[in-house]
């Protein structure tokens, strides 16, 4: 395709809402999670579960909620109803996005919702708390008695490796964020500025059912060798390398796609480091297999770079950040494709690959696609760019 020259007006108008809309989570579905997150909490040596407000919880339960100084949490024990821990006045927002059935464990603004949960355990439970959970409220439950651990076996072990319907669901979002790119590189002529096109894109993921954007990052020029950014808002010039990183959800799933491209004519060492991680980046997918260890990836990204003398390690010019992250429900989630990260690969698990190289205060290149662990290797959501000069084929 071709960069630039075409109308924001016109492109809005021509995207539409996304037409392969892939299944919502199931009833059936959210009773296995349980069930498996039981039997990891048992299988910890642990009575209950306790899952903060968050991702988590509307793994577990459908509630979309972002955690607050009100606890809002699932206690889930490992044989019984699961319990909604909720603000009383909150009740009737939580039963109308509440997708399991469960009890409800309601507190009133000057009761103590930490007792409220203390109280529906027997003395001396062990309960698996999850890693997000306030540190506070795990410091005055185990002074209610209880013996707490820690539940990210529990929750991690059911998040990391994703059903087809996960799978589905990333996809659409995936798709969709490519999409949006794509009408984004249309847009851009000298003079345009990074705010406009993050604007524009915000409107893109709207028009084609996404919500609005995640997050949206555009950079043009020298800005594009900070991973996230630099503040103000610069001018597209004749010669610049354009880095545009931005994500959607679809029910909560993510995208988080990044191309980095030439607009008009770029130097020869820009061309060279695009390539050097077009080919770190294809080492990294290859290297994914069932039962190899996450940090095996970042590895095999990086000796594509030591090879071309950039690095080695996080040294710049090269890679200073990890390789890759997991991604669902958040953005980034367990297991993280990074030295010491030996989480072996397994079939559903889902991961970014953005080996950005930097050469500090001039340029940065971020390819950034992802892939799902299959029983064969590796597949992609959406296709990887394939030219510094055509991001979208």
């Amino acid at each position: 395709m071709t960069i630039g020259g075409s109308n924001p007006t016109a492109e809005l108008a021509a995207l539409r809402p996304w037409a392969d809309i892939a299944p919502s989570i199931t009833a059936q579905e959210r009773a296995a999670r349980l069930d498996r997150a039981r039997a990891l909490t048992a299988q910890a040596g642990a009575d209950a579960l306790l899952v903060q407000a968050g991702a988590s919880l509307r793994y577990f339960t459908g509630v979309p909620w972002s955690p607050s100084e009100r606890m809002v949490a699932l206690l889930l024990p490992v044989a019984g109803t699961p319990k909604l821990v909720c603000p009383a006045f909150e009740r009737g927002t939580l039963e109308a996005e509440l997708a399991i059935a469960a009890d409800l464990l309601l507190w009133e603004e000057d009761e103590d919702p930490v007792a409220l949960v203390a109280d529906a355990l027997p003395g001396g439970a062990t309960l698996a708390l999850d890693p997000m959970l306030f540190f506070g409220w795990a410091r005055r439950l185990e002074g209610a008695g209880l013996t707490t651990i820690d539940g990210a076996g529990a929750i991690d072990g059911c998040r990391m490796v994703k059903s087809s319907a996960e799978l589905a669901l990333l996809r659409q979002a995936k798709q969709m964020t490519l999409a949006v790119q794509a009408a984004a590189a249309r847009i851009l002529h000298p003079g345009i500025r990074e705010s406009e096109v993050v604007r524009f894109i915000d409107d893109a993921h709207r028009a084609i059912g996404g919500g609005g954007s995640t997050f949206c990052i555009v950079q043009f020029g020298h800005a594009t060798a900070y991973p996230h950014g630099l503040p103000g808002d610069r001018e597209l010039a004749e010669g610049d390398v354009v880095l545009v990183d931005t994500g959607c959800r679809v029910e909560g799933y993510h995208s988080d796609i990044t191309r980095t491209y030439a607009f008009g004519p770029v130097g020869d060492e820009v061309r060279a480091i695009w390539q050097i991680e077009h080919a770190a980046q294809a080492a990294a997918f290859a290297a994914v297999a069932p039962g190899v260890p996450c940090e095996a990836v970042d590895a095999a990204a990086r000796d594509v770079l030591v090879r071309e003398g950039l690095g080695p390690d996080y040294r710049l010019p090269g890679l200073p950040h990890r390789t890759g992250h997991g991604i669902g429900l958040s953005i980034h989630e367990p297991a993280y494709l990074v030295r010491g990260d030996r989480t072996p690969l397994a079939p559903g698990m889902c991961f970014s690959n953005e080996p950005m190289i930097v050469v500090p205060g001039r340029f940065g290149i971020r390819l950034e696609d992802h892939f799902h662990v299959t029983d064969a290797g590796a597949a992609w959501f959406t296709p990887p760019q394939s030219s510094i000069d055509r991001p979208f084929d």
